[in-house]
């Protein structure tokens, strides 16, 4: 019958199994024959044999993945990076309702004088409006013609008031160069961009569309 106060009340014989214990290892402890079969010890998980080594990853020679990724169909061409120089060449696409290369087309309306004024305005009203490209140049290369024919009106009245035509000489030449280099930057296909008349191009380029046949 267990007493009140054993600390194991559910074993009578708790008490002298303790000191036993305690007699065969001299007070150091519990003993156990082997440790692997020690209760209480955390379980280690199995390490793997110096042998035996992780694979690498394996890589298809050239005839295996022939072989293996494109059975039946032919494999995709490799990528090719595009050459700085191919990305500025302007585009010898021809564009529709004219027949004529992207590339000429939108270094006409840069022309100085009246070539190009008229160029950028029959433009406008045949290129169709996918043509965003060839659209752009011809409304801003039209933009630019009304600017500089405004400008250069002004300084001939102002000439003529003067007796000294020599500003509106000036101003022609220097644009007549501008214009040059323009139309030659649009031919290479490189960017030409005039930010002061922005908006004078987006609205010519909006309200001035391709003329609808009947």
């Amino acid at each position: 019958m267990p007493k009140k106060f054993d600390t194991n009340p559910l074993d009578p014989e708790f008490p002298e199994k303790a000191k036993a214990a305690a007699a065969q290892t001299g007070g150091q402890g519990r003993v156990y024959t082997s440790p692997q079969k020690d209760p209480y010890s955390t379980s280690e998980f199995p390490t793997r044999p110096p042998s035996v080594t992780e694979d690498e990853t394996r890589r298809f020679g050239e005839e295996e993945f022939q072989a293996y990724s494109f059975q039946g169909s032919s494999p995709p061409v490799a990528y090719q990076p595009a050459y700085a120089g191919q990305m500025n060449r302007a585009s010898d696409r021809k564009v529709a309702k004219t027949g004529v290369p992207e590339k000429w087309l939108v270094g006409l309306p840069y022309l100085p004088f009246w070539i190009g004024f008229v160029a950028g305005l029959i433009l406008l009203l045949v290129i169709p409006k996918e043509e965003n490209k060839v659209r752009f140049h011809s409304a801003q290369g039209f933009a630019a013609q009304i600017a500089i024919m405004i400008i250069s009106a002004i300084l001939g009245v102002v000439g003529n008031i003067t007796d000294s035509n020599f500003g509106s000489f000036i101003f022609g030449a220097v644009t007549t160069v501008m214009m040059i280099v323009f139309a030659i930057r649009a031919w290479k296909g490189k960017p030409v961009h005039i930010e002061i008349i922005d908006d004078l191009t987006n609205w010519l380029e909006e309200k001035i569309g391709p003329i609808q046949r009947s």
